[in-house]
């Protein structure tokens, strides 16, 4: 039996509540999370030819992409690209993957841009739409999203055979209306923004997935969950992370709820990574470092010294 098994077993739950996996099954409706959905469907249903959502590493956005890929109607065909290369050919390629279309990669430009042209006019002749869907689009390079913008000239001026969906990190905003994008943000139907969560929602996260797992939902202490919010800038896929160390160091120490001295000895010891990355990245300026090991901290009076 793993660890895992045990804290599980520790506290009377059914499975893990702070996996990393985008599980639909956990989604926490918070209200950006059901505004950035809205954003979605209505990008869908309207024919939009491009919807744009992007937020911070690890708030969620995959898992608002399964639960809409879970949910389509039949009359939608639906292609996902997660880690589409930027080289010209490669895109189509890729997107000729996502959708099942076979095609020789050796076959010159055109002739795969007809390929895709074909199964887009078949579908259209079917009564289905195809929306392209682009996971960690802010990795793409300014020339292969306008490719991507080229796909939607496929589109009639009435009848919409192809539509866009671009998911990304908040860089991708930038790309998108960059001077030289224009083109591109003018396609852009709907958009927003998923921002990361603030204490009383990280707490209401939390209890949450605990209730999903089969918990009460008070596993963690409010004072725990505070440190929790302070030390991830509330970001889902670090509260997870977090979450999942304390849990274990409740187990090993026989304790039914996690306290802010379970959570405090995580960060002591170092094992979670993700404060170090905020503090990379200059999220969390006025939080103290507490990853730190005891030997590594430096008292304040020494620093002003």
């Amino acid at each position: 039996m793993s660890s895992n098994d045990l804290y599980i077993e520790h506290f009377g739950l059914t499975e893990r509540p702070f996996t990393l996996l985008p599980d639909p099954e956990f989604l926490f409706w918070s209200e950006p999370h059901k505004r950035a959905f809205m954003v979605l469907e209505f990008g869908v249903l309207s024919q939009a030819p491009i919807t744009l959502i992007s937020g911070e590493i690890g708030t969620g956005k995959t898992t608002l992409i399964q639960r809409l890929l879970g949910q389509l109607e039949e009359d939608i065909t639906p292609g996902l690209i997660s880690n589409a290369h930027r080289s010209r050919g490669e895109m189509l390629q890729w997107v000729l993957n996502a959708l099942g279309v076979e095609a020789n990669p050796r076959m010159p430009y055109v002739q795969l841009f007809q390929k895709l042209t074909d199964f887009l006019i078949s579908e259209y002749a079917a009564s289905r739409r195809v929306v392209l869907i682009f996971d960690e689009a802010q990795n793409l390079s300014r020339e292969a999203l306008e490719e991507v913008r080229m796909l939607t000239n496929i589109n009639s001026n009435k009848d919409v055979l192809v539509q866009l969906i671009l998911v990304g990190q908040p860089e991708l905003r930038d790309m998108v209306l960059a001077p030289n994008m224009r083109q591109l943000a003018q396609r852009v139907a709907s958009s927003f923004h998923l921002p990361s969560m603030n204490h009383d929602v990280v707490k209401d996260y939390i209890a949450h997935r605990l209730r999903v797992a089969g918990g009460t939902g008070e596993e963690f202490s409010d004072a725990a969950s505070t440190l929790i919010f302070q030390a991830t800038a509330g970001i889902p896929r670090l509260i997870n992370q977090l979450c999942e160390f304390a849990m274990l160091y409740a187990w090993t120490d026989g304790s039914k709820v996690v306290s802010e001295n379970i959570v405090q000895s995580v960060l002591q010891d170092g094992v979670f990574f993700g404060a170090e990355t905020l503090h990379e990245d200059g999220k969390l300026e006025n939080f103290q470092v507490l990853s730190l090991r005891p030997e590594e901290r430096v008292p304040p009076e020494e620093k002003a010294g």
